[in-house]
């Protein structure tokens, strides 16, 4: 069911390799084009890990209705998608009001009659102590690394089940993205750990409960990705997190260390 980061703590390499920002799916798989008439949904699609899966869905043949907050990013991707010949619908949306969930699965199922993959992506990350923590940073990383993709899963599970019933490839899927922070703890990272240790389990009994139906489950653990996600953390948290260590501060990307334009210190913005 799990896809895990596996890597070592011997030597100064890097201990996870960076996105590739570039990255296409290959030529063959692209003109044959094996998700052709199939809907796919994604969320946490404006950037990072949300934007590059949308990217190749649309690639490989999937009509793409892309979800997140910041819908002006939202509508740069489907216009991106829609000039190399691909389908997406942008849809504007904060998952973790459960009625906004439901209403983005709608508005996917409304434009194109069926939905066949859903990739739950959305998510923040906020590092810090437990002792002296700002709590509202919690309730925002359940909210959305937890409950909002509860609530994806559960508006999307009817639609998955009945193109699993009657779609071309026999099968439907919905995607759970957690991370390797979903298996080993860390001090620092409490809250955030805990987020993804209920994905872990949520995932797994849906697993249990919808297999037979072919409904296809997975779990996708990532390790670190060069997106916008660590730059949610106040300068101080990355600094601890990442100059602590050679082994670490050798190898962190660019956009780790340097703060983005358009966040300030202690703001958190979710992808």
């Amino acid at each position: 069911m799990s896809s895990h980061s596996h890597h070592s703590d011997s030597g100064h390499t890097c201990p996870h390799p960076t996105a590739d920002e570039n990255a296409t799916p290959g030529w063959a798989a692209v003109r044959s084009r094996p998700l052709s008439g199939t809907v796919a949904l994604v969320t946490g699609a404006s950037s990072g890990i949300g934007e590059g899966t949308a990217l190749t869905l649309a690639a490989l043949g999937a009509r793409v209705t892309v979800v997140a907050r910041r819908a002006d990013r939202l509508e740069a991707l489907v216009e991106k998608i829609e000039s190399a010949g691909g389908q997406a619908l942008a849809v504007g949306a904060d998952i973790t009001d459960e009625e906004q969930a439901q209403a983005a699965v709608a508005r996917a199922v409304d434009t194109y009659g069926r939905l066949d993959t859903v990739v739950a992506n959305a998510g923040v990350m906020i590092l810090g102590p437990i002792t002296g923590a700002d709590t509202t940073d919690w309730r925002r990383m359940i909210e959305l690394n937890t409950l909002g993709l509860m609530y994806t899963a559960h508006a999307a599970a009817p639609h998955l089940l009945e193109a699993a019933s009657d779609g071309p490839r026999g099968v439907s899927d919905i995607v759970l993205v957690s991370s390797t922070a979903g298996r080993m703890v860390r001090g620092g990272g409490g809250v955030y750990n805990a987020s993804k240790y209920a994905v872990t389990a949520f995932g797994e009994a849906f697993r249990k409960e919808v297999t037979q139906r072919h409904l296809r489950v997975s779990l996708v653990e990532p390790g670190a990705v060069e997106t916008e996600l660590p730059l949610q953390n106040r300068p101080d948290v990355r600094d601890r997190m990442y100059g602590a260590t050679p082994r670490w501060s050798a190898c962190v990307p660019r956009t780790w260390r340097t703060p983005s334009p358009s966040s300030s210190p202690g703001r958190a913005t979710s992808r």
